[in-house]
């Protein structure tokens, strides 16, 4: 999903469905790069929603660290909106520099406009 916010510019929302597993977590990550890429190279502000994700095993939560680490090293962090409660704490309990964990996309998108420049 791409969209324009008045005062915050394009915003590019990845959504992520189903479960993420050792079997899929290449998929997941690979996808979560070019999302990240495609976001960064568009000047657009780059969302992952897992709303709709079920699992989250250690395979996925590396793959999330493997391509939010080049956020993590500029002091930036991907805005990841609605995790279920035990992807929420397994995120949580990996502490995980490259991402920030939001309840709503309205809450994430409020974050994003609060930050400088």
């Amino acid at each position: 999903m791409h969209e324009h916010r008045t005062g915050l510019g394009g915003i590019s929302v990845l959504k992520a469905r189903g479960t993420v597993d050792a079997a899929n977590a290449g998929r997941f990550a690979e996808a979560l790069a070019e999302h990240l890429l495609h976001a960064g190279q568009a000047g657009e502000h780059p969302l992952l929603d897992l709303s709709e994700v079920y699992l989250a095993c250690a395979d996925a939560v590396r793959s999330l660290e493997r391509a939010t680490g080049l956020l993590a090293g500029s002091g930036r962090a991907l805005p990841v909106v609605q995790p279920r409660p035990h992807v929420r704490e397994a995120l949580a309990r990996a502490g995980l520099p490259g991402i920030r964990l939001h309840a709503s996309l309205p809450a994430a998108l409020d974050a994003l406009a609060a930050l400088p420049g």
